[in-house]
């Protein structure tokens, strides 16, 4: 049995593979959805899965600790906050059993004067706002390289400003609302906060001026490493940008952070991406394109984003046990 522990209803890359490979699942949805883990749990029933297969549990997350415990659970996958990252794997590993943890990020959106400007520009707007920018490896620190900053910050605030708040469900909304009114005032103060330690508003940083857990679409500069803003997470629509003169610069920025989820570096340079990819210190690079989820793409972090791969073959193979079986028809030593 497994029991992931995600941030939303149902995280199919945690619950996809784990069922290939022929595991239960028990649910722990997040606290502000429970209709839709009920709604997802009777989808598979209608489905023709045997009851049993996927369990939601409408339980507390300080019940979560007790499940965990239990022995016929055998393995715990969480998609969640550090916090509670800590706590969980922790509770795994006193009871001996196997974990991964998907914990966020803070990935970088590197940019060389050499990429294809336009195409870069459409890349980091849906890297950093789809979902509202509430997602995991979500492009979050854009880090821009020598003279291509001003040409690239022109065009991603004009592209970001045209952006259309509205109902989530209307094919013409390109900016929804945040997850919860609660999600929202806490993006609003840490966004205070990177101010009160001397960061500089480009454009947004306010409440959108309508129904609904809106915010506007956000850039911040002049974030130095003494900012606590440095080592956040934003999980919504706000932009660190940064600028850097060379390689090594933007490489030595990428990697100080805290966590090691994803990342992205632009140029037409092929073996500069590569190479580039190869020093930045997380469990996934993309080169010309966003860290984003395929099926058949193992994906993880390293450092404080977690550990653990899910989704590929690798998701497939984390929670099962490798039995070694052998036959041996030599005669025993005499």
């Amino acid at each position: 049995m497994t029991v992931p522990s995600p941030s939303t209803s149902i995280d199919p890359p945690v619950a996809g593979p784990h069922l290939m490979a022929g595991n239960v699942l028990m649910i722990k949805h997040a606290g502000i959805v429970p209709q839709c883990g009920m709604l997802f749990e009777q989808l598979l029933l209608d489905a023709g899965a045997p009851k049993g297969l996927y369990t939601n549990l409408l339980i507390s997350h300080n019940q979560s600790e007790a499940i965990v415990a239990d022995p016929r659970i055998k393995g715990v996958a969480l998609t969640g906050s550090v916090a509670a990252g800590q706590s969980l794997a922790a509770k795994a590993g006193q009871n001996l059993k196997i974990s991964s943890m998907e914990l966020g990020g803070s990935d970088a959106f590197i940019v060389f004067p050499d990429a294809d400007l336009d195409e870069t520009v459409k890349w980091a707007v849906w890297g950093r706002m789809y979902n509202t920018g509430q997602t995991c490896c979500a492009s979050k620190r854009f880090i821009l390289v020598g003279d291509i900053a001003g040409p690239f910050m022109e065009k991603f605030q004009a592209a970001l400003s045209r952006l259309e708040a509205g109902d989530p469900m209307d094919v013409k909304t390109t900016l929804g609302p945040l997850s919860s009114e609660t999600a929202l005032l806490q993006l609003l103060a840490q966004v205070d906060t990177a101010i009160e330690h001397g960061a500089t508003v480009l454009m947004g940083g306010k409440r959108l001026n309508r129904p609904g857990a809106f915010m506007q679409p956000t850039i911040l500069t002049d974030v130095t490493p003494e900012n606590p803003a440095y080592r956040d997470e934003f999980f919504g629509p706000v932009a660190m940008v940064f600028r850097v003169m060379d390689e090594d610069a933007a490489v030595k920025l990428a990697n100080d952070s805290d966590f090691g989820l994803g990342g992205s570096v632009f140029t037409k340079d092929a073996a500069r991406g590569k190479r580039v990819a190869s020093r930045v210190d997380t469990g996934m690079m993309f080169i010309n394109n966003i860290d984003w989820t395929d099926a058949e793409l193992p994906f993880g972090g390293i450092k404080n984003s977690g550990y653990g791969r899910e989704l590929g073959d690798m998701g497939i193979q984390a929670f099962v046990n490798k039995k070694l079986v052998r036959t041996n028809d030599m005669l025993a030593p005499a």
